[in-house]
């Protein structure tokens, strides 16, 4: 009901199938080998806003709490921006685009967002992202970029610390979007919620770096 404090929202398919898979693959079973992959289908996501979006932008990771990151060893979101860059220096080489991954932090440990309802997630991450540098933030115009997109909540909680900090733009741009589907006699629920870290050792079987292949996924990338 609220504007978002972000202009626009770019993806490049619906997080279901070999799209789900595939972030499974790279987040919880550490094929990096697929943030190549991911990575170009990332950039083409991105490509959507060429041309509406401002000609520099920082491009800025949803950073992991150091707890998680310790527990993981990477943040996908990180991974997934330094491949996009490197495809998008290649096909918008005016667009100046600059990876700027610790200007951004996650000051709490948040619960899992998987389960929540919309407003639950929206309380969850309230105040959970801190500016390192003002400085660095002020009058710039900003790249938020991360795996999935569910309710919006990390995106508007992300989005809103980076104003506060007085960021002059901000935008998002997301591998995958989770589908809203509404149960009969039940308030909306998202299909496809991103799984528990329990889920962390289940194997994604039978990918590799060839199955990421961007050209075998039907969508072209969308926006809301």
């Amino acid at each position: 009901m609220a504007p978002p404090p972000f202009v626009r929202a770019v993806f490049y398919g619906v997080y279901q199938g070999r799209m789900r898979e595939a972030i499974h693959a790279l987040k919880y079973d550490r094929l990096h080998p697929a943030s190549t992959g991911l990575g170009r289908m990332l950039a083409a996501a991105i490509a959507q806003l060429a041309g509406e979006a401002p000609a520099e932008m920082l491009v800025i990771p949803v950073p992991l709490h150091p707890s998680k990151y310790a527990q993981r060893g990477f943040n996908q979101s990180r991974s997934l921006a330094a491949e996009a860059l490197k495809f998008l220096r290649k096909s918008h080489p005016q667009w100046r685009l600059t990876l700027a991954s610790s200007t951004l932090l996650r000051q709490r440990a948040t619960e899992s967002q998987a389960g929540l309802t919309p407003r639950q997630r929206r309380l969850n991450v309230r105040g959970a992202f801190l500016v390192s540098d003002s400085t660095r933030v002020a009058k710039q115009n900003i790249l938020i970029v991360d795996d999935i997109l569910t309710t919006g909540a990390t995106a508007r909680a992300a989005a809103r610390a980076l104003v506060a900090a007085g960021a002059a733009s901000v935008w998002v741009a997301t591998l995958a979007r989770a589908q809203r589907v509404a149960a009969p006699g039940s308030t909306s629920v998202y299909e496809f919620m991103e799984e528990e870290e329990s889920l962390a050792g289940t194997e994604a079987a039978g990918l590799g770096t060839a199955d990421f292949d961007a050209s075998s996924f039907s969508t072209n990338g969308s926006s809301f």
